[in-house]
């Protein structure tokens, strides 16, 4: 359960099939794909993220589904004190990895969660689901609200995910449902006057297809702030 970059061609918000291989999702699934290489994703942070957060003030973030920890590492160096948290072993210790590299290694807690399983503990002023998408039965549903519960009040809570497929192949997932804002938010079942919406839209992205031509993909951003 881990995010991309983009523009990085690649995605993993389907199921494929398995055969005798690792579970789908599952910790060695992940751990092995990001095996495969040296560096799965584009290593740049999500430019909703960049967006989104770039007035808040640093505090305490929770990054779910960190990956290679290009998101982690740029909250990092604009202040924040940042949880960390992938299904994979391997994503965590190449993102330390680059943590490290940028010289924000000390302001980084990495955790290791199966969010079907557990969920970092504590209250965070910023908690960033980017591209939280996995194979298998993955509860993202209720792994959200968990999200939603775990924002300190004034903080914010900001979902980013697809809403279609790539200008290249428009059609591709046809058969997979990506949630709206609005299904998103909805399906947080945020209590009544405890929240305000900031931004719930649907976003063009830039990004590249697999022969590095450039394209665009349809994103979906909610965020949220929990009043104080």
């Amino acid at each position: 359960m881990s995010k991309h970059q983009h523009p990085h061609p690649h995605s993993h918000d389907t199921a494929e099939e398995s055969g005798n291989g690792p579970v789908p999702g599952g910790e060695e699934f992940w751990d092995g794909r990001y095996s495969e290489s040296t560096r799965i994703w584009s290593g740049n942070p999500n430019a909703l993220l960049v967006r989104e957060a770039a007035d808040l003030p640093p505090g305490r973030a929770l990054d779910l589904g960190c990956g290679e920890g290009a998101d982690t590492v740029w909250l990092a160096r604009r202040g924040w004190r940042v949880t960390a948290t992938d299904i994979s072993t391997v994503a965590l210790g190449r993102a330390a990895e680059h943590a490290a590299e940028a010289g924000v290694a000390d302001r980084v807690e990495w955790q290791r969660h199966d969010f079907a399983q557990s969920f970092p503990e504590g209250e965070f002023d910023l908690v960033s689901a980017c591209f939280l998408h996995s194979y298998g039965d993955f509860p993202r549903e209720r792994i959200l609200r968990r999200a939603a519960a775990a924002v300190a009040p004034g903080g914010t809570l900001l979902v980013v995910g697809h809403a279609g497929g790539p200008s290249w192949n428009p059609d591709a997932h046809a058969d997979i449902h990506f949630p709206t804002p609005q299904e998103v938010l909805a399906q947080l079942e945020l209590p009544e006057g405890g929240w305000e919406v900031l931004s719930a839209a649907e976003h063009l992205q830039p990004m590249t297809d697999p022969e590095g031509r450039p394209g665009t993909r349809p994103d979906n951003l909610l965020k949220v702030r929990r009043l104080a």
